[in-house]
């Protein structure tokens, strides 16, 4: 039998619901693989045994009886910012140590509802604050993928003797790869890597700066940020209430259509969730993109950006003007102002929202000599250093006498953020094509991001616009570097219409092909 963890949630859809195997059968692939390779990926936090193999079970049972839901006996894996009613869920945080919630989020009962069945948490970057999932309390994910080095030599043609060639020569290619250990991305890293090392069929992950384009960039994977208010955000574990959208990890375009269908709908719990009907976003792949205008922004030509990026965003603008559609240059003016101004505006709200974690109710608590001494011991020891350090900004930023300067400057750039995207729009684009990051994957513990915060934020510098304006967006793997590292393209589209995107992506990923990392966990 064909390696089932092999198998896209497509493929894998259609051979349960023919009976080829049981859910049970597949759950217990991915279990097996998740024993053998997680001690080196690092990529889930708990893993559910127990809990898998019972909803597998009752997904057999249903499939039996022609009771199916649109994700029956699918194995995901589940970012540990989702309450999972039972079971771990601690934003990877210290100061959430032992919570497991009495709870379910919205998100994750829908899958259920669907019948997919729960593998496990994933690991994240704290509290979703990080752009290498290096952040996380139980230590960093490690990318699938692997830096690679081509070797050639010219081989020389040999005569036979009878006036033929024994050997017609040619070009010998031998790669090897390098032990460098390197990051997934960010916050969303556990998903992404998880996703790519064939560990789940596919990943719930969160976006509120690029925490699911990026990682999905860096690791060969499709990942989609819907608009802002279509997936709900009860029983996710804030960081940025304003920013934070919840959307899927893939293996491939069609399954992401797949999930967010499953993932997305209106919730009375959620007052940011909104009440529009949800498509069925898989019937829009395959659909052309003959007429359609794609804008390609001026903006995203940043200083220092590699030759390779730019290569790659031409190749993706090829591929789209050969599919018929028609290439338009547009500008984003204030896109320049964006990262500064997320980096302020984010930090604000976490600062608000990380208040909650004081040792009284939950979590982690460290004894002091008073209730005010608890609290700061509690928080002190509960939250890792980039969480402090994002606590701390927003703390000053929203200060008597800063608020002004800082954060009510922000809104105001965001607003013309939003305004830019919306003067583009109305001239008739349909889609906007970016680059998804500004380089493949870094090393682990890269001396250069960890001695710089600033130029590990520089990694959002593609995908902070599209929250800030509220947009849906998704990046898609295009092709790979010098060194066989993904690189993926971003696409950004209209308020709601994530059938465009699907649509649009798939022509990129028919183009590009889908790439998989060498095993070697």
């Amino acid at each position: 039998m064909t390696d089932l963890t092999r198998l896209t949630i497509a493929e894998a859809r259609a051979k349960l619901r023919g009976r080829e195997f049981t859910a049970t059968e597949l759950t217990d692939a991915y279990l097996s693989a998740i024993d053998r390779a997680n001690p080196r990926l690092n990529a889930y936090i708990a893993v559910t045994h127990d809990k898998a193999r019972t909803m597998a079970k009752a997904s057999d049972e249903r499939l039996a009886g022609g009771q199916v839901g649109a994700l029956e006996g699918i194995p995901l894996g589940i970012k540990d910012l989702f309450a999972t009613d039972g079971e771990h869920t601690q934003a990877s945080s210290h100061v959430l140590d032992g919570f497991k919630p009495r709870y379910e989020s919205t998100v994750t009962a829908n899958l259920w509802a669907e019948g997919a069945v729960m593998l496990g948490k994933l690991n994240m970057d704290e509290f979703a604050m990080g752009s290498s999932n290096e952040t996380s309390y139980y230590g960093p994910v490690v990318n699938p993928w692997r830096r690679a080095r081509v070797d050639t030599a010219v081989m020389p043609s040999t005569h036979d003797g009878a006036g033929g060639f024994a050997s017609a020569g040619g070009v010998l290619e031998a790669r090897t790869y390098d032990n460098m250990q390197l990051v997934p991305g960010g916050s969303s890293g556990g998903s992404a890597a998880a996703v790519s090392a064939f560990l789940c069929a596919g990943a719930t992950a969160t976006d509120t700066g690029g925490s699911i384009r990026q990682p999905a960039a860096f690791t060969g994977t499709v990942g989609i940020k819907p608009t802002y208010g279509r997936c709900s955000r009860w029983g996710i574990v804030a960081f940025a209430s304003s920013l934070d959208q919840a959307g899927p990890i893939a293996r491939d375009v069609r399954d992401a259509a797949i999930l967010l269908k499953a993932m997305a709908s209106v919730d009375p719990k959620d007052t940011t969730s909104v009440d529009q009907p949800v498509p069925d976003y898989e019937a829009a792949i395959g659909g052309s993109v003959k007429g359609m205008k794609i804008g390609i922004p001026r903006e995203y030509r940043v200083d220092g950006m590699p030759q390779e990026i730019e290569a790659l965003w031409q190749k993706g603008i090829a591929w789209l003007k050969d599919a018929g559609a028609e290439i338009v240059d547009i500008s984003l003016p204030h896109t320049k102002y964006a990262l500064p101004a997320y980096y302020i505006v984010a930090p604000a709200e976490a600062s608000s929202n990380l208040a909650r974690y004081d040792g009284v109710r939950y979590g982690l608590r460290v004894p002091g000599k008073d209730i005010v001494d608890m609290y700061e011991k509690s928080r002190a020891a509960g939250f890792g250093r980039e969480v402090k350090r994002r606590i701390m900004i927003g703390t000053y930023v929203l200060s008597a006498g800063y608020y002004d300067a800082y954060y009510i400057k922000a809104q105001k750039v965001r607003n013309l953020i939003k305004r830019d995207f919306e003067n583009v729009f109305a001239q008739g684009i349909d889609t906007i094509l970016t680059p998804a990051t500004p380089s493949a994957a870094f090393g682990i513990a890269d001396q250069d991001m960890a001695n710089d915060p600033v130029k590990m934020y520089l990694n959002d510098v593609f995908t902070v616009t599209v929250n800030m304006a509220g947009l849906p967006g998704i990046a898609v793997p295009a092709g790979l570097d010098g060194k066989g590292l993904p690189l993926g393209l971003q696409l950004i589209g209209r308020p709601f219409e994530e059938e465009t995107l699907f649509r649009t992506a798939a022509v990129i990923e028919k183009a590009a092909g889908r790439f998989s990392p060498e095993q070697w966990w």
